[in-house]
C-alpha cells in the first residue's frame, strides 16, 4: 500500500515546511528586539541536509511498508520536538541567535541535555528511513548530520559562551 508512506511523508514535510514559517518569525522578532545571528555559515549546509533528507524519502520511500516499531520511536520523537519547542516558545529558531541579556533556558528537556532538540534531531534522521526499511539511507544521513552537528555544537556553544550564557 503507498498510501501509509505518502501520508507519513507528507506529515514531515508539511511539519519541516511549518517550522521554517515559525523559525523565520521569531528569527525576525529576535532580530528586532536587538539579537544577532552567529555563525550562519554553516546554515546553508545544514538546509541542504535536511532538504536532500526530505527529497531522498520521497524518492525512495512511497510504496514502502512502514514498519511499525520505527513509526513508534519516529512519533515518540515528535512528541519531545513539540516539548523543545513548547519550552522556547519565541526563542526557538533554526538559527543560532543570540539575544543578549536573556538567560540559558534550563527548562523542559534543557534541563537533561544541553541540546535537546539536536538529540531528536538525531534520532529522526535515523528513525524515519528506518521506518521505511531504509538503513543504508539511515546509516548515510546519519553521518552526514554527524559532520553538520559537530560544526552547529561547536559554534553555537561559542555562541552561548561569548554572550557569557555558558561558563
Amino acid at each position: 500500500m503507498i498510501w501509509p508512506s505518502i501520508a507519513l511523508l507528507c506529515f514531515v514535510t508539511l511539519q519541516r515546511l511549518g517550522e521554517l514559517v515559525l523559525a523565520r518569525r521569531n528569527t525576525a522578532a529576535l532580530l528586532a528586539r536587538g539579537a544577532r545571528e552567529l555563525a550562519p555559515e554553516h546554515y546553508p549546509a545544514m538546509v541542504a541536509l535536511h532538504t536532500g533528507w526530505i527529497i531522498g524519502l520521497w524518492l525512495l520511500a512511497p510504496g514502502r511498508p512502514v514498519e511499525l516499531f520505527w513509526f513508534a520511536v519516529f512519533m515518540g520523537l515528535q512528541a519531545l520536538r513539540l516539548w523543545v519547542l513548547a519550552t522556547l516558545k519565541d526563542r526557538w529558531t533554526t538559527r543560532i541567535i543570540i539575544l543578549p541579556g536573556a538567560p540559558l533556558v534550563t527548562s523542559g528537556p534543557y534541563r537533561f541535555l544541553r541540546h535537546p532538540n539536536y538529540a531528536i534531531v538525531v534520532g529522526e534522521i535515523a528513525a524515519l528511513p528506518l521506518a521505511f526499511g531504509l538503513p543504508f539511507f539511515a546509516i548515510g544521513f546519519s553521518l552526514l548530520n554527524a559532520c553538520v552537528l559537530y560544526v552547529r555544537m561547536k559554534a553555537e556553544n561559542e555562541a552561548l559562551k561569548s554572550a557569557m550564557i555558558l561558563k
